[in-house]
């Protein structure tokens, strides 16, 4: 039975993606909508047919694509904003892709980053994910990529990070030939549980995920930078995307640098003009 009365919609319950119940929230829908960049106008039209249609126990995954479609329908740049959190997922399944973009994140950010270095530690030989030096000190950030929203990093990874951590700085800060290193990180395309943030505060070790830190967290550079991987677009195929991907091509901005990229894949001019017009909306101020 669908619902159309408020105080109905007060006791509506929604099923997540970890198979959790919870009561759905109009607020926190339309603040999703409203970070799109779409309009008061345009959002309402939407929460006005989104509650036309719910029902008592509708997943997340059915009001998320139903939410995408009408977005779509009234331009296609707010979908790609809207996209961002599943785009995020498309970028496995080997996490490597994601080890890419979050380089490329703070490449933007200043710094100079290298994926995939040997370093060695003062017990065993580590391979780190990122390496990243900015005012004069390096960081090593370590990614774990999950392609399951259900699934969060829990306690035991920042334990193990942090363990790493400690060897390879005990090495790298010794040899006295390279810049100190500061600080390890943990970034993750999902979230971290309570337990793991309390243990990364705990020893000092910075938890980058999709929704922390407050107002510093993924979903927030990527916003604010423009920094949109490219698998958010609609306007480029699977088979595009994977092609983009196997050579180290993860942000939209990238694609807008090399153009010629497209003529590589056989874009016609006329595609070729739509995906950087796109692009520019979606990513360049």
């Amino acid at each position: 039975m669908h619902l159309n009365m408020a105080a109905s919609e007060k006791q509506l319950q929604i099923v997540k993606s970890s198979g959790e119940k919870a009561v759905f929230s109009f607020d926190k829908l339309r603040a999703s909508l409203k970070k799109s960049g779409a309009g008061d106008e345009v959002v309402d039209g939407i929460l006005d047919k989104i509650r036309e249609e719910l029902y008592q126990g509708i997943s997340t995954r059915e009001v998320y694509n139903r939410a995408y479609a009408l977005l779509k329908k009234e331009q296609g740049v707010y979908a790609s904003k809207y996209k961002l959190k599943k785009a995020l997922y498309e970028l496995g399944p080997t996490g490597f892709p994601f080890e890419r973009f979050i380089a490329a994140v703070l490449s933007y950010s200043g710094y100079k980053t290298k994926v995939g270095a040997v370093v060695r530690g003062h017990c065993v030989h580590h391979e780190v994910d990122v390496l990243a030096e900015k005012n004069g000190q390096a960081i090593m950030v370590e990614c774990k990529f999950h392609g399951d929203a259900a699934r969060k990093c829990d306690v035991k990874v920042p334990l193990y990070i942090h363990s790493r951590y400690q060897d390879i700085k005990i090495q790298w800060n010794g040899d006295g030939t390279k810049l100190p290193l500061a600080a390890g990180w943990v970034a993750t395309n999902t979230q971290f549980t309570s337990d793991a943030i309390d243990y990364g505060r705990c020893v000092g070790l910075y938890l980058l995920s999709w929704d922390y830190p407050a107002n510093d967290a993924l979903k927030d550079r990527i916003d604010r930078l423009g920094l949109y991987p490219l698998t958010v677009s609609d306007l480029l195929s699977a088979r595009e995307k994977e092609y983009l991907l196997g050579r180290d091509v993860v942000l939209l901005r990238q694609l807008y640098k090399e153009p010629h990229l497209l003529d590589h894949m056989g874009a016609s001019e006329g595609r070729k003009r739509k995906i950087l017009k796109e692009i520019k909306a979606l990513c360049i101020p």
